[in-house]
């Protein structure tokens, strides 16, 4: 006779060791360690158990366990035993977010550049970089300062060097121009500046800056200027309220159901980094699931710490011992419970917290999409809702805004912006929304573009019925349009239906709310640009010989009233073509 899988549990040993979980075809689907293995596994099978842990005991047909000499070679033996057979249900790195880093090579002349593979052959990596703009700014500016090697690995002797020798990009080392000597201390400084060292050089730019100023470099002086304020951008970036030494990681696991998110925040020398998020879904509680994160993240390398802070109770004994045994790796592991670490720790509990949720509700959103499409009648659910909204100052500057949503989230790629022209300085949203709606679709049909599935409006009953209007002239008679306005957030149709008024906790009316709110977001926005723009325009010409031409040839030039601060009167004059004493003018104006 054969057992169920909760009497197999009552058979197994109170000892340490490693059991494993199969489905009917015999499949390993979980495998976890145990200090008790009764004790362990027959807790999955006691009442009130949460849904997840429900689904993964309906899975399971066959427990079986292996005995192990204490709790350290049981956690051995499960991670060799996960990375084998990866079970569906236990966590995996693979499933979360790949983030790049930056590699130093292991040569004579080492190269530095972005990777996201990490090979242990001696080589240095920093990083993570989760925000791509912040690794193509490091990499950018280690270019700019330090004339290292660009060719690729290993390293090829040549009679003679490549273009960017001669443009000062590179030393030379294929060519024999420069010691191994001198090139170590560019990768020195590289090091120093990865670690967030950069004091020693910004100072060294400044200095470079003002001697070529000095020395009536105007354009090399301009250049240090840009290099010198994207150096302190990153160290601000950078800086928190901390002026400790040593190295230290931060990481928080967050749950909702099977869904786990870890962050990861690095601290070096009392800056901050690097920030990441790890993505799973794992039907372990958060204790475990988070101590088989750390042992995967650190064993695939990285920048390792001498310190890590973790948020729930992992056996720090235990990891502590797996990492010196296995990956030869000193770090103090601990669990803050007051302090300067449990703040930093909240921070990135705070970040895992809003992931996770994150995506728990994008689970979510297939049932307001379903609830949608039932009470608005539409013959699908409106997975593609495109919404417009009106903003302008007393006529002017009057912009509508379009944001897409698709599954219920925002698809921020697909955001446009109008500029209404028919206007003529009269107040009309209803002419404003026509415009907007008429040229968004015409376009959309004559380029073969896809459709909404809904289209929504912020206004009310006759805001739809001009959008209606407007889709019914361009043959788009079938594209469903609504309306969401007033007090208790009615949905208005463009025909006899009376208003419809959802319940407060309608998860299909928080889907419109949310397209709303952005549309007023992003139109309120595109409103305070233009007005911002004309107010420049008026403060320019208000210089005497800035007339219309030249102000808005100085903002095409520069872009901003900033950058236009920030630039010499000779750039000025120069690149966009005024008189010298006119350009000093401007500068000696805006900066009283």
């Amino acid at each position: 006779m054969e057992h169920t899988p909760k009497e197999q549990a009552r058979f197994l040993p109170h000892l340490p060791g490693v059991y494993l979980m199969k489905d009917v075809s015999g499949k390993i689907i979980y495998v976890g360690k145990a200090k008790d293995l009764r004790n362990r596994v027959t807790s999955y099978f006691l009442s009130g158990k949460d849904i997840k842990t429900s689904f993964l005991v309906s899975k399971i047909a066959i427990i079986e366990y292996i005995i192990t000499g204490n709790e350290y070679e049981a956690l051995v033996l499960e991670n060799n035993l996960i990375k084998k057979h990866t079970p569906h249900y236990n966590i995996s790195l693979k499933d979360g977010k790949s983030y790049p880093l930056i590699r130093i090579t292991n040569e004579p002349f080492p190269k530095v550049f972005k990777t996201r593979r990490i090979i242990n052959d001696g080589s240095e990596y920093f990083g993570p970089y989760p925000d791509g703009k912040s690794l193509a700014l490091y990499l950018e500016l280690i270019d700019k300062m330090f004339p290292l090697r660009k060719c690729g690995i290993p390293l090829r002797k040549r009679y003679s060097p490549c273009l960017y020798y001669h443009i000062g990009r590179c030393c030379g080392p294929c060519a024999d121009l420069v010691t191994r000597e001198e090139y170590a201390r560019h990768i020195v400084k590289v090091r120093a500046f990865l670690q967030g060292k950069d004091d020693e050089l910004i100072r060294q730019v400044r200095e470079e800056m003002l001697e070529a100023a000095k020395g009536q470099k105007f354009e090399v002086a301009a250049e240090k200027r840009d290099l010198l304020i994207a150096l302190e951008s990153v160290t601000k970036a950078q800086q928190v309220q901390d002026f400790s030494v040593e190295s230290r990681d931060y990481a928080a696991c967050e749950m909702r159901m099977h869904l786990a998110t870890v962050s990861i925040m690095q601290i070096r020398d009392g800056k901050l980094m690097g920030k990441a998020l790890y993505r799973a879904e794992t039907f372990g509680d958060e204790t475990e699931t988070l101590l088989h994160f750390l042992i995967q993240y650190y064993e695939d390398g990285g920048n390792r710490p001498q310190q890590l802070y973790v948020s729930h109770d992992v056996d720090s004994a235990l990891i502590g011992t797996y990492f010196a045994e296995h990956l030869e790796l000193a770090i103090e592991v601990s669990v803050p419970k007051e302090g300067k670490h449990y703040r930093v720790l909240r921070m990135a509990a705070e970040n895992a917290a809003r992931d996770v949720e994150k995506r728990l509700k994008s689970r979510e959103n297939p049932e307001a999409l379903d609830e949608l499409m039932e009470v608005l009648a539409l013959e699908n659910p409106p997975k593609r809702i495109e919404g417009f909204d009106i903003a302008h100052l007393a006529g002017k500057f009057t912009v509508a805004s379009l944001i897409t949503f698709v599954d219920g989230n925002p698809d921020r790629k697909n955001y446009r912006r109008f500029n209404i022209k028919s206007l003529e300085g009269k107040i009309d949203d209803f002419a404003s929304i026509r415009e907007a709606v008429t040229r968004r679709y015409t376009r959309q049909v004559r380029e073969k573009q896809p459709l909404p599935d809904l289209i929504m409006i912020d206004g009310g009953k006759g805001q739809v019925n001009v959008a209606k209007e407007a889709l019914v002239a361009l043959g788009l008679d079938d594209l469903p349009v609504v309306a969401l306005a007033g007090e208790y957030e009615d949905i208005h149709f463009p025909d006899e239906r009376p208003a419809l008024r959802l319940e407060e906790s309608s998860v299909g009316l928080k889907v419109l709310q949310a397209v709303r709110d952005e549309t007023h977001r992003f139109a309120t926005a595109l409103n305070q640009q233009q007005r911002s723009r004309e107010a420049t325009f008026i403060l320019l010409e208000s210089i005497a010989g800035v007339g219309p031409s030249r102000s808005k040839r100085l903002m095409q030039t520069f872009g901003t009233l900033e950058a236009l601060l920030s630039a010499s009167a000779e750039e000025i004059a120069r690149q966009a073509e005024v008189p010298l004493p006119v350009a000093t003018r401007i500068l000696k104006t805006l900066h009283l």
